[in-house]
């Protein structure tokens, strides 16, 4: 598995109900990426920052579904470029769900 930690700067004067419109906006979107496990939005409002940390099956599913198409949204609807950051990810223990996920190999 691969965490993926996505960050990008957000235009001064943004509210916080503009961002998490946008999370909500986006968020089916998410929901039909196949080789997506789960998504955290993420939102810094003293730093001007939003983004999100990605749980993947894999690189390859996080490097496809943020190419350069994807950018280019980021860009217009934010006016700043997006910085990725991946970790490899051998285990996740989720306590809301009661799980420990295990890379598969």
């Amino acid at each position: 598995m691969i965490t993926e930690f996505v960050q990008f700067a957000l235009p001064p004067g943004i509210t916080r109900e503009a961002v998490v419109a946008g999370m909500h906006e986006v968020a089916p979107r998410w929901q039909r990426e196949a080789d997506l496990i789960r998504k955290t939005f993420i939102y810094d409002p003293a730093n001007g920052i939003a983004g999100a940390f990605y749980l993947w099956k894999n690189r390859a599913a996080a490097e496809a579904a943020h190419n350069e198409a994807w950018r280019q949204r980021i860009r217009a609807s934010y006016g700043s470029e997006p910085t990725l950051t991946y970790f490899e990810t051998p285990l996740v223990v989720d306590n809301a769900l009661g799980q420990v996920i295990a890379e598969v190999r």
